[in-house]
């Protein structure tokens, strides 16, 4: 915790607080959330790879030339890249909208944060003016 000059007032210091150091905290957590999100679903890895063949699976064209056995081990390694393909953009879709979601979560609790004295004051204000 950041300590202004001790002869600032009790009231000052909490201002200081609420709305510098807190608000720094708030931010470093949500950019370590977004970091861990990319890091988990490895959505820059995945897009590198995105047409490599699912689990390394590829076929061998084997010695010679065959054409059927050609066209089998072809038409296979493309099946296990498409595969592939589809399994990683999913995924990768999953982590955006992941992300999406902690930017808007992480955005309202920081909005949440800065507004609350302002929402504290209101209830106490709403509460009074119910019981009168």
């Amino acid at each position: 915790m950041l300590n202004p000059s001790p002869k600032i007032n009790i009231f000052l210091r909490w201002v200081f607080w609420h709305f510098v150091e807190v608000p720094k905290a708030i931010i470093l957590g949500w950019k370590n959330f977004l970091k861990f999100n990319f890091s988990y679903f490895s959505i820059g890895a995945l897009l590198k790879s995105l047409l490599s063949p699912w689990k390394g699976d590829l076929g061998d064209y084997g010695r010679g030339f065959d054409a059927g056995k050609y066209f089998y081990t072809f038409l296979g390694n493309m099946i296990s890249r498409v595969l592939g393909a589809i399994i990683r953009l999913v995924i990768v879709c999953v982590g955006l909208v992941c992300f999406v979601f902690t930017l808007f979560v992480g955005f309202l609790v920081l909005l949440i944060w800065i507004c609350l004295p302002a929402i504290i004051v209101a209830g106490f204000l709403y509460a009074i003016g119910i019981s009168t």
